[in-house]
């Protein structure tokens, strides 16, 4: 089973799940052994599919960190907080959490696009 840490302790995914936000960016950490990372590939390819047939997903992308890191990022869009929040709270997809290698640690955040001048739109 996967164990999950805050990637801001001061307002960790259970606290950003209450707020009324939409469209949002949901980046999540992955670091796990050396000898499990085809496992968590796999677990999170399970996720995905799932994930991509409830509403408000909109597209999800994993990485893998450069060299020997065992670190593995995801970023998925989803249309709001709320289809987030149905789709993570569901009592299938919190199942399947115990198909993650022991070893693997997870740090899921949301945020919001943001409008800077003259280098990016919101």
């Amino acid at each position: 089973m996967v164990t999950f840490k805050p990637l801001d302790p001061e307002c960790p995914i259970d606290q950003q799940l209450g707020v009324d936000a939409g469209p949002v960016v949901l980046v999540n950490l992955f670091t796990v052994d050396a000898k499990d990372q085809d496992a968590l590939v796999a677990a999170w390819k399970d996720d995905a599919l799932w994930m991509k047939k409830q509403p408000g997903y909109i597209n999800t992308q994993l990485h893998k960190a450069v060299g020997d890191s065992c670190m593995y990022l995801n970023y998925a869009i989803w249309d709001s907080v709320a289809d987030f929040r149905a789709a993570f709270t569901n009592p299938e997809f919190q199942n399947a959490l115990s198909h993650y290698p022991s070893s693997a640690v997870t740090a899921p955040h949301l945020f919001e696009k943001i409008a800077v001048a003259n280098c990016c739109t919101a």
